[in-house]
């Protein structure tokens, strides 16, 4: 391999695997309101964390697409456009930088990934994540802040925490173990 860059198959096969699992995450949901608690935000961390920013988001984007396609990929089973201008709109777009911000843990050459970078980039990107969704469920919904907050923000901390401890943990077993695919 030239340079030492990683096979390109392998990078392939892990991008569409974690744009897979992505959909997955969102059949496990607890209904809340008009946004679900789901899994799908632990995926789109570790499609960052494993695959670094740009397949990380890759991932994420084929995700989208493919539910915009008309695949019912998106949480509990939906599928098409309306469900991007509805209000899990914001937090489906916001996938992308999320997986992306997530991405900038990685460092190329290395097969472990540091708990502190894990956890700092982790955070950032669900904080932006966070960020897009919140506001745009604000504005598409019609809601009032408080009840913006109250529905689409503070039952999701407490689970925001245990994901982005779970995604680095789970991306520095696979470091561990030798499944990374090679940076």
């Amino acid at each position: 391999m030239p340079n030492g860059e990683p096979p390109r198959l392998q990078r392939i096969a892990w991008t569409v695997l974690l744009a897979a699992l992505i959909p997955l995450g969102g059949y496990l949901q607890i209904p809340i309101g008009p946004v679900p608690i789901s899994l799908q935000t632990f995926f789109v961390l570790l499609a960052g964390l494993v695959l670094g920013p740009v397949h990380g988001a890759l991932a994420a984007a084929l995700y989208v697409g493919v539910g915009v396609l008309g695949l019912p990929v998106f949480a509990g089973g939906a599928a098409g456009i309306g469900v991007v201008q509805g209000p899990t709109g914001g937090f489906l777009l916001g996938f992308l930088p999320m997986a992306g911000v997530a991405g900038l843990a990685t460092r190329a050459g290395e097969d472990s990934l540091d708990w502190g970078r894990g956890l700092f980039w982790a955070t950032a990107a669900t904080v932006l994540h966070l960020a897009i969704g919140v506001p745009w469920l604000k504005l598409v919904a019609g809601l009032e802040w408080a009840k913006t907050l109250e529905v689409g923000l503070f039952p999701f901390l407490p689970g925001a925490v245990v994901k982005i401890l779970a995604s680095v943990a789970a991306c520095r077993l696979l470091g561990e173990t030798g499944w990374l695919p090679r940076r």
